[in-house]
């Protein structure tokens, strides 16, 4: 029946983003995500082709998931810090998406998957910000697609590099307080870079 179809596929899906999260692309097979999923893996192939297809629909749902999740705003660098504060939180609500860009960098050479859809999506991102300094609402210190990256790396190199934070920080994994500090330092970082000077 269609609704078990779609019950095997998300199981698929969800095993196969277990798997690539934890060993990357290259570092799992097909046999294993079946045996994950409970299925036997020529459903997988029958449903999502071989394994670079498969860790491209996962990497596919994850990145379209977030964009959707957190739209830019560009009235105010306060709007700006709030959409930094909203991404820390969906990236630490959902860490395998910052696992699967990881491993996407590692693994692909060349154009990464969907690289013209998601080239348009940060696209729309840098028009928002470049409105948002054209109407003088925002910095313009940096060109907006300059500003779209550091604001990228505000939040997302705490979750990129946890090492290395930790090496800074002294925090292993962060409880509670830890990570309000971190959220409150992202908005705060996001907002003054955003915030014009006025002379």
């Amino acid at each position: 029946m269609a609704w078990d179809t779609e019950r095997t596929r998300r199981k698929i899906l969800d095993a196969a983003t277990d798997q690539f999260v934890a060993h990357g692309p290259h570092g799992t097979t097909i046999e294993k995500i079946a045996r994950a999923a409970g299925v036997n893996k020529e459903r997988i192939y029958n449903y999502f082709g071989g394994k670079d297809a498969l860790f491209e629909r996962v990497l596919r749902e994850h990145v379209a998931s977030a964009s959707t999740s957190v739209p830019v705003p560009s009235n105010s660098a306060r709007e700006v810090g709030a959409y930094a504060g909203d991404l820390f939180d969906y990236l630490i609500e959902h860490p395998q998406l910052m696992r699967l860009l990881q491993w996407e960098a590692l693994t692909i050479d060349g154009d990464a998957p969907d690289e013209a859809e998601r080239t348009s999506m940060y696209a729309n991102r840098t028009r928002e910000l470049g409105a948002g300094q054209k109407a003088g609402a925002l910095a313009d210190d940096f060109e907006p697609d300059v500003l779209n990256v550091l604001i990228l790396g505000i939040v997302g190199y705490w979750m990129l590099l946890p090492q290395v934070t930790r090496m800074i920080t002294g925090t292993g994994t962060p409880g509670a307080g830890e990570l309000a500090r971190r959220r409150n330092a992202v908005i705060e970082a996001a907002t003054r870079l955003a915030t014009p000077i006025r002379q």
